[in-house]
This record gives C-alpha cells, structure tokens and sequence, in this order.
C-alpha cells in the first residue's frame, strides 16, 4: 500500500459572521486556498490531480451545484480535474482529506486536493414547495446551522435537537461544570490570541482581497473570531438554551466563514514535483453516536483510529480537538481519561477562538496540526471532530522529518 504525504496546506483567515468575508461568494472563497497551493508548487503539472474533494456541510445556496468543482475551476485548475463536495456535516473537512488519503493509498491516484469551505453568513433561506394545490401555507428555513425539513419519524425516534441543546444534554448527562467550560473557552482564547502574535497563523494563512466601494482593496489576512476576555466576563453570560443552562455564547464555537485545501501526493509524485511531504496521514475513522449527544462523538471515533493504526494517546504529541461547545470537548476528553488542561490540546486555541466554518474546520485542524508539529518537533497530531446527527471522526498524521 502507498503512504499519502500532506505536502502543503493553506487555509483563509476564518471571518465572522456577517464580517469581513461576508460580501464573497461561497465558491469564490473556496477557491482562494486552491490558488494559493498553486501558486506556492509551480512545478506541479495540475492537470495530473486526480481528483478535488471538498468538505460543505451547508450546499444550498452559492455553494450548490458541487463547490468543490465550481472552486477548482475559478481557481484556475484545467477542466479534466474532476471535484467531489462531501458533506458529513462539521467533519466534512476532515473526511475529505481522509477519503483523499485512502484514493492515494490504495494506488487508484497519486495527486489530490482537499479540504473544504464554509459561507455561513450568506446561507440562505429556503422554503418547501406547497404539498397541496393552490395553498396558502407556507414556512421558511434559515439553512446557517441546525435542522430543517424535519422527518417526524426521525424526531419521534431520535429528537431533533439543537445544537446547544444536544451541547446542554452533554453537560447533564456527563456532569460538566459551567465553570469547567468557561476555563476551557478563556484558555482556546488566550491561546489563539498567543498563537497570533507569534505569527503561527500568518504561516498558514493566505490574505483574502477585499473590493472596496471607495479606495484601495481591503487585504484581509489574520481571524477576525478570536477576543480578549477574562473568566469574570465568561461567567456572566446568560444561558443560549436556557437561562439557568451552561452553555453560553463564550463557551461555544463561532457562526464563521473561511475555506481550507491542502495537497496530497505518493512519495513518487511528491518526488517528481520536487514537493516536501510534511505529513503522513496514518489512518482514519468515523463513529456513530445518539444525536441528542452528538458532541460525545470523537471519543469513540478517537478509539477506532487508534486501535486502526495501532498507536495511543500516550503516542500524540498534538491533539486538534474541535471545540464546538466546551461541554462536548471536556466530555471527550475525559471519556478519554486526558486531563482538562492536557497541554497537547489546541495548544494554539480551538474553535471556541477561532470559529467553526463548518466544512472548512477539519481541513483547518489538520493544517494547524502539522504546524504545530514541526513548530514542536512532535511526531504524531490527532484530530478530531463531533459531528451533528450523531457522529465523530478521527485522523491521525505523523510529522515527516
């Protein structure tokens, strides 16, 4: 079997909702970081990729009709290089450089981009067609986040919960403290901000131009998400669920935009396009769990990927844990038996700081990952993600020398 080799990776800086990349279309951004792989490996013949896959959790507005494929080409990527848009919701990202690896891995190709995109602030609305001749009724859905077209067998059977709701359900049942979360969002806070300005970011972020109506372009080249606050500010927040709860809009990830690619290749193609593989993607899994407690979800998908490549947690030197809510990331990392305050864990922020694009956020923990590899001299990085309806996802890379 053929090893697949992260050779680069490069992501936007993640916007606010509403913010600065608010006014780009969803496959104009998702083409940024596919510009930027080829203007940073001129000596790769891109009509040899086998294959674009990119992570969209959303896919019902500017980013229909296959992202990933409309991207490539205004990227600039011959015509006859095929794209696939993956959607496994917040894990979109990370399964597409998974499924990549594995078309690598298996022989079938030896050159594929991955990664993903994510345009929540210009999610649309939509609404259903009539179920009745001539009616006068009618609803609209906002398709940002959460549930929408709800089965009522799925709802009787499974619930249809909210996001923060399944995050509240997860504190519950797992006995999260509210000051627990908040100390875990003022740490992926000040870590974020930390990793800023030593410049970690700048490496792996390329500038997004900005048309101005007046006046010269607007460059934007750092996340907009991260703040300065303090655990007195963190624990006057009011519930988001209820006001008694203790899930807060400081202890939860951002509503974000941005796009991540990064560029896969065997160590022949890496050789003959004189690229210098950074990582080694060791394996890949996924696991299904109650939507009502979704968040749980890397927990058992961290322990399929190591019981598939035959490493532990003692093994990693980085962990990229998504934080979508505290409650769900102490959860996990206590079902794993690791400390809350692992020093390996999103040791340059979490969601939580830097925002939770949702297709681009896998490809984002890997290309942090790496980063934070090489930065560290650390040999392996674990990534992972929950996944709303009930799921997680699990990566695992190594750090070529």
């Amino acid at each position: 079997m053929n090893h697949a080799y992260i050779c680069d990776a490069i992501r936007t800086p993640f916007g606010r909702y509403g913010g600065a990349l608010s006014s780009i279309r969803t496959d104009d951004l998702g083409a940024i970081p596919i510009r930027a792989l080829m203007q940073r490996n001129p000596r790769v013949d891109w009509a040899a990729v086998g294959d674009v896959i990119y992570g969209c959790a959303n896919q019902a507005g500017e980013d229909n009709r296959n992202v990933a494929h409309m991207s490539s080409l205004l990227a600039g990527l011959p015509i006859d290089v095929p794209g696939a848009t993956v959607n496994r919701l917040c894990g979109s990202g990370l399964d597409a450089i998974g499924s990549a690896a594995r078309a690598i891995k298996s022989g079938e190709t030896q050159l594929m981009i991955a990664g993903g995109v994510e345009s929540m602030s210009r999610a649309p609305f939509v609404m259903p067609k009539a179920d009745s001749a001539f009616s006068r009724s009618n609803a609209v859905y906002d398709t940002t986040i959460g549930w929408r077209f709800i089965n009522p067998l799925m709802k009787a059977q499974y619930g249809v919960d909210s996001m923060p709701e399944t995050a509240e359900n997860v504190a519950t049942d797992y006995g999260i403290e509210r000051e627990a979360q908040d100390r875990m969002a003022l740490a992926s806070q000040k870590n974020a901000l930390a990793a800023q300005k030593a410049g970690h970011f700048a490496r792996e972020i390329v500038g997004v131009s900005i048309p101005q109506k007046k006046g010269d372009a607007l460059l934007v080249d750092a996340d907009e998400h991260p703040r300065d606050t303090s655990l007195e500010a963190l624990s006057k927040l009011k519930g988001v669920v209820r006001p008694d709860g203790s899930v807060t809009a400081g202890n939860a990830s951002g509503v974000n935009d941005g796009a991540c690619a990064v560029l896969l290749a065997d160590e022949a193609s890496a050789a003959r396009y004189q690229l210098t593989p950074r990582a080694r993607v060791v394996g890949m899994a996924t696991a299904g769990v109650a939507p009502r407690i979704m968040g749980i979800g890397p927990a058992p998908a961290t322990q399929k990927v190591l019981a598939q490549t035959g490493l532990t947690l003692v093994d990693m030197d980085v962990i990229e844990l998504n934080e979508a809510f505290a409650a769900q990331g102490l959860a996990v990392l206590r079902l794993l038996g690791l400390q809350d305050d692992d020093a390996r864990v999103n040791a340059w922020g979490g969601a939580i700081a830097l925002g939770h694009p949702l297709g681009a956020s896998g490809a984002r923990l890997a290309t942090t990952a790496i980063n934070r590899l090489h930065t560290s001299g650390g040999r392996y990085a674990l990534c992972t993600m929950c996944i709303g309806v009930g799921q997680g996802i699990a990566l695992v890379l190594e750090r070529c020398n």
